[in-house]
C-alpha cells in the first residue's frame, strides 16, 4: 500500500494537487488505495472519480477551474478577482467557447456564458485564487468590455460605474488596449460614455 500511496501522492504534486480515479487506474493502481487515504483524511473525495488534497479541497474556484478546464472566470467574478468590487459573487461566472455543452456546468452553480472562439481568446491572464492558486481569467481590460456589454439583461450600472472609476484612477491602466478590445466586442460607444466622464 505504502507504494501506491506514495505513487498517489507523486501523481497529486504533478497534477495541482488533483488526482482522478483514471489515472489511477491507469496507473495499475488499486481504487481501493484512493479509499484508503480518504479514510486516514490524506485526500478528500471532491467529486464523482476527482480527489485532492485538503488544502485544494477547500479552494472552490481552483475546483471549477480544474473540472471544467475551458472555463474562464469573466464578468463580476473576474472584476472580483482583479479586486475591482466589493461584491464577493455568490455564483462564479465563466466563459466557455461557443458550442460548449453547459449542462454539467449549470449543476455545479456556475453562471456561464459563450464566446466565439476569437472573442474567448482575447485576454486571458492569470491570477491567484483567494487561497493563492493560479486561476485563468480575464485581463482587467476585456473583463471591463464584457461587464459594459451587458447581456440580454442589460448591465448592471452600479458594477460598471465602479469598476469604471477605479480603471480611470489606475496607474497600470492601458487605455489602448482597452479600445482595441472595446472595438472588437463593438462596446466601443458605451464604454467612451464612461470614460468621457471620469478622464
Amino acid at each position: 500500500m505504502s507504494s501506491h500511496s506514495d505513487l498517489i501522492k507523486k501523481i497529486i504534486q504533478e497534477n495541482k494537487g488533483f488526482i482522478t480515479a483514471t489515472q489511477v487506474t491507469n496507473n495499475k493502481i488499486p481504487r481501493r488505495c484512493l479509499t484508503d487515504m480518504v479514510k486516514a483524511g490524506e485526500i478528500y473525495k471532491v467529486g464523482r472519480g476527482i480527489y485532492a488534497l485538503p488544502t485544494v479541497w477547500e479552494d472552490e474556484m481552483f475546483f471549477l477551474q480544474y473540472r471544467y478546464a475551458q472555463g474562464i472566470f469573466s464578468h463580476g467574478t473576474a472584476l472580483y478577482l482583479h479586486s475591482m468590487t466589493d461584491r464577493t459573487p455568490h455564483t462564479y461566472t465563466m466563459t466557455f467557447p461557443f458550442g460548449y455543452n453547459l449542462l454539467g456546468v449549470k449543476k455545479h452553480g456556475i453562471s456561464p456564458k459563450l464566446a466565439l472562439m476569437e472573442l474567448y481568446n482575447i485576454g486571458i491572464t492569470e491570477k491567484p485564487s483567494p487561497c493563492s492558486n493560479p486561476l485563468r481569467v480575464y485581463d482587467v481590460e476585456k473583463t471591463l468590455c464584457d461587464i459594459v456589454r451587458g447581456g440580454r439583461n442589460g448591465s448592471d450600472i452600479q458594477l460598471v460605474s465602479q469598476a469604471m472609476k477605479l480603471y480611470a484612477a489606475s496607474p497600470t491602466k492601458n487605455l489602448v488596449k482597452l479600445m482595441g478590445y472595446a472595438d472588437k466586442l463593438r462596446v466601443k460607444p458605451k464604454l467612451m460614455s464612461y470614460l468621457e466622464v471620469l478622464l
